[in-house]
């Protein structure tokens, strides 16, 4: 199959995500061709994925509705991007910063599938959490996926435009991650087809600059964090620099950014005085 197009890595991805097997799985087949492995789907059924994906560059994990997250594996459909595995690294940062606090509140702004929430929830299950999208399919994946992942999760779900929906809760944040929609709108188009072709829209375009959900979000903080809390932002590589300014500019203190796996800087972070 594979000689029909396409990329290695991404079929060996498909292997083992759909078909079980996984890459010392598909070494061992390779070092002793005379051994026997068995697939967890049919070979006609990979043959149809596999083959979608390289006509009309359908990401694979929207074929086979699933992608492995941190230590999770989530439902995913074309309702949401597609978590990638660089945003992982902001529940690390996140949990470092709140490692002395035993229960607290914190929300996920624009939360998709649900990934970054249903992390939260597994790794700080003695506090509240608050989970919303303006897109009201979205939200009903990310539920599907907190039930399945964390069923007794202690997380409100709520649909809208970034801190509006919260304002019962104004003040009482003591964490806040958000991965925005922030490619420039002249950008989109230069994506590749895998992306712009299949993922929402309204999950991508950041507007003119890219930074018009930013914006709204570092602004938002000044109310709806707590004192001492922390806003997590990823953003566009080329951002970094206005997003801490802005940050410093509505008297935030702790300001600082951290390296995606590329070392590029993509995480702004800063705390409420």
């Amino acid at each position: 199959m594979i000689s029909k197009g396409g990329r290695k890595v991404d079929f060996d991805w498909l292997l083992d995500i759909a078909a079980g097997v996984s890459w010392s799985k598909l070494q061992s087949i390779i070092l002793n061709p005379e051994n026997f492995i068995s697939l967890e789907i049919e070979t006609e059924e990979l043959e149809v994925i596999w083959e979608s994906h390289i006509k009309d560059k359908t990401p694979l994990q929207y074929l086979i509705s699933k992608c492995p997250w941190r230590d999770i594996e989530l439902e995913v459909s074309e309702e949401a991007l597609i978590p990638r595995q660089e945003t992982e690294l902001m529940i690390d940062f996140a949990l470092k910063k709140v490692s002395n606090i035993d229960r607290g509140r914190w929300a996920d702004l624009g939360t998709g599938s649900g990934a970054i929430a249903v992390s939260l929830a597994k790794s700080l299950p003695d506090w509240n959490g608050h989970a919303l999208d303006i897109s009201n399919e979205a939200l009903g994946l990310a539920k599907k996926n907190l039930k399945s992942i964390v069923p007794n999760a202690n997380v409100k779900f709520a649909s809208g435009d970034w801190w509006e929906p919260l304002k019962r809760w104004w003040g009482s944040f003591d964490l806040v991650l958000s991965n925005p929609p922030y490619i420039p709108s002249g950008l989109i188009e230069e994506l590749e087809p895998v992306v712009k072709n299949h993922e929402p829209r309204i999950a991508l375009d950041g507007g003119e600059d890219g930074m018009k959900a930013s914006r709204a979000i570092i602004l938002g903080a000044s109310n709806g964090l707590a004192k001492g809390g922390w806003l997590i932002l990823e953003h566009h590589y080329d951002q970094s620099e206005k997003i801490t300014n802005l940050m410093k500019k509505i008297g935030m203190e702790e300001v600082s950014f951290e390296k995606d796996l590329s070392g590029i800087n993509r995480y702004a972070i800063c705390r409420k005085k």
